[in-house]
């Protein structure tokens, strides 16, 4: 059975940057379904990443993530320890996802803002009910149509925010992959580590084996990170555990 890895972003860019990668994550699963139901939800998990990244400069961001980690890697040519193929290929990867987010408007999901079928729709969406034929009878026809259909209007919607889902797949990759993993202990189920180093950590990521029903609460700063160890009892209320145990955690700058 894999291992769950809980994560703690310590900025806010990085926290908007996981809550859109879940969100393209669950969006890649509910597209090739075929079901109308599967559809109706991945319409409104569009709309929640439409509603994210129009709060904040969000594409400006992450080409400035992608530029410093570009920066980063070329700093790397030369390292003996490091393979010049491997770090070309990082490289272009960078490059590649910089580039097509660079060609994109500003504001991507301007562009969706424009459909006022979709703006229609995302108008009743979190309203109980306020879908329904009576109401939205346009997208209840919609709903109606062959499943190869409905598909083929999500990705022409999906694909006008791929050059975002790749450059932040792209970024949170090499940051992960770049993270320094250790055993760290829990001392009745508690850990503490003070903060240091030349370069701010962005992400912390522990990892759980899932039969350990352990549930981290995580919490940290620039300074300090602490972890609680805890488990569910029977109604679901976090209890914490007392027991003293080693597990992996990975700090990524």
């Amino acid at each position: 059975m894999a291992l769950i890895y809980y994560e703690y972003p310590f900025t806010e860019g990085i926290r908007t940057m996981l809550r859109l990668e879940r969100l393209f994550t669950r969006l890649a699963q509910l597209v090739p379904k075929d079901s109308a139901t599967d559809h109706h939800y991945a319409l409104a998990t569009l709309f929640e990443i439409m509603d994210v990244t129009s709060r904040t400069d969000f594409r400006t961001d992450l080409l400035q993530e992608l530029a410093r980690q570009h920066e980063l890697f070329e700093g790397y040519r030369g390292n003996p320890s490091i393979s010049e193929g491997a770090l070309n290929l990082a490289i272009d990867r960078i490059s590649s996802a910089h580039r097509r987010l660079q060609a994109t408007p500003a504001k991507p999901e301007q562009t969706l803002s424009s459909n006022e079928w979709l703006m229609s729709v995302r108008s009743r969406i979190n309203i109980p009910g306020g879908t329904c034929e009576f109401d939205l009878p346009a997208y209840f026809a919609w709903q109606q149509e062959p499943a190869n259909r409905r598909r083929h209007d999500l990705l022409r919607w999906v694909g006008v925010l791929d050059p975002l889902a790749e450059a932040l797949e792209v970024n949170l990759g090499l940051l992960r992959e770049a993270g320094v993993t250790q055993m760290v202990p829990f001392r009745s189920g508690l850990f503490q580590q003070n903060l240091t180093g030349s370069r701010p950590l962005l992400l912390a990521r522990l990892q759980v084996d899932p039969t350990s029903h352990l549930i981290p609460e995580i919490s940290g700063n620039r300074v300090l990170l602490a972890i609680r160890l805890t488990r569910a009892d029977h109604e679901g209320k976090l209890r914490p555990m007392t027991d003293s145990i080693q597990l992996p955690l990975t700090l990524c700058a």
